[in-house]
């Protein structure tokens, strides 16, 4: 369980520094989301 909650904090680090900015969290988000919707219109 230690090993699994280190890795997902290691990831959302990874991604919070990749974005850097909340724009870019907001453009990442919506990214996120513009794919879901595609696989459900499928």
């Amino acid at each position: 369980m230690n090993k699994f909650l280190t890795l997902i904090v290691a990831i959302a680090l990874l991604a919070i520094a990749g974005c850097n900015t909340i724009r870019g969290v907001g453009q990442d988000i919506q990214k996120a989301g513009s794919v879901i919707e595609g696989a459900g219109k499928k």
